[in-house]
Parts: structure tokens; sequence; C-alpha cells
């Protein structure tokens, strides 16, 4: 997936109030970019780091840019979790998540469980309706390129309530799965933090146990554009 302009590169200077991050440009301005991420963004907000930013392509947009990307270590990571639905959409179409391949029809942001939304929809004749949600995964806390990137980064009282839902749709007949994505292409496998939040672990090996499927899937960053690429290894 292309950025749709140029990204525009500064230093961090800092994060605050969970939305916004003050950014220092290479002319040298300050600007205050938001930051869609909800997470406490462990191992990825460094104070000094490289990042890039977005501009708003809404005129009149109270902020300006939006932080996209930051430099940690040798690596790349992406923190728009936001963008995390759009690249799995893109990678199931075009046949990089190939357990999905099946489907032809993927639909976001559809109403179900108890007033929740699903992430993504897809439908296939003949086959059950399978309910996605998407986890963006940017926290490593190791620096050793070998180590495990993990999720969750913070105390997630709605993802555990998404693994319940997701487990109900297997109950109904669906398939039902949690896509992991890795928006960072260092870390030798994926693991769950469960020292950071037990109660979502103990919520997926739940719902695992119940049927849902779990799939991690890492991405190749740079400032032109993010691509999820190939399958990584679990342990869970």
């Amino acid at each position: 997936m292309k950025f749709p302009a140029p990204l525009i590169p500064g230093t961090l200077i800092k994060r605050y109030k969970r939305f916004l991050a003050d950014v220092e440009l290479s002319g040298g301005e300050i600007v205050t970019a938001h930051c869609p991420n909800t997470g406490s963004m462990l191992s990825v907000s460094a104070p000094g780091s490289a990042v890039w930013l977005s501009p708003a392509r809404t005129p009149g947009r109270k902020l300006a840019y939006t932080w996209e990307l930051i430099q940690v270590g040798d690596t790349l990571v992406g923190i728009n979790t936001s963008m995390s639905n759009a690249l799995v959409e893109e990678a199931i179409g075009n046949g990089t998540i190939a357990e999905l391949a099946a489907y032809p029809v993927i639909r976001r942001e559809v109403r179900y469980g108890k007033n929740s939304r699903i992430d993504l929809l897809l439908e296939s004749e003949g086959l059950p309706t399978c309910f996605i949600e998407v986890k963006n995964v940017t926290m490593k806390r190791n620096p050793k390129a070998s180590s495990a990137v993990e999720f969750p980064d913070a105390v997630t009282t709605r993802g555990a309530k998404h693994l319940a839902e997701l487990t109900d749709m297997v109950s109904q007949g669906a398939r039902a799965m949690m896509v992991y994505l890795v928006q960072r292409r260092d870390g030798g496998q994926f693991s769950i933090a469960a020292d950071i939040d037990p109660a979502y672990a103990m919520a997926l090996g739940a719902a695992m146990a119940a049927g849902v499927e779990v799939l991690c899937y890492r991405c190749r960053v740079a400032a032109e554009r993010i691509d999820v690429t190939a399958p990584l290894g679990m342990e869970l």
C-alpha cells in the first residue's frame, strides 16, 4: 500500500495525551501531529527518534500532520493502527494471506455481536462466513533482532471483548479469526505479552480452544509504502 503523498521526515520530541506528538521538522519548525495509536507505544516512542509524518488530506484540519513511521535501530515501524485493516484487506485480495484466498467478498466494519463492528467480514459461496479482527503489533522489548514482537503493549479490555465475540461466532457455525499484523520487519516470532495483560492472554487461550483461528503476518515498511509480506511464527 503506497502512501498517497510523500512523507515528511522529522525528529520526535515527545508523544503525549495519547493522540498528540511534537515533532521537529528538518527546517527546525516544531509541529504537533496526530498520533493514531491508542496503546502505550512501548519501545516505539523514544524522544529523539527519526519519524515520518503524512500531510493532512482534509483542508483546514486542526492538526496538519499524522505520525506514520518511526525508526527503531535499523528498522522502520508503522505506528498508525488505522492502516492495519486496509493492509490486511489488500493482502487477502492479492493472495498474500493464502489462508483466506478463497474469499472473494470482503466487507469492512459490519455490525455483529453485542453492539460491535467486525474489522473484516469475508464471504464466499459454499464457505462459512469468516469474521476477522485485526490487531496492529509494534512492540519489541528486546532489541536483539531475533527476539519476539509482542501484543498487547497495554491492558486491552476491548481486545478481550472482541475475543469473546469471535468465540460466539464460532458457536453459531461461522469461521472466526484473529490476525496480528506486525508493522516491522524484525523479530523472530510473535508472542502474547501476558505479563502486561494476563486477562487478554487467558482470553486468547480460551478463544483458541473454542475454535477461533490465529494468524500473524509481518510487513515490509518503507517511507514510500507498507506491504504485508509473509507469515511470522507464533509462540502462544
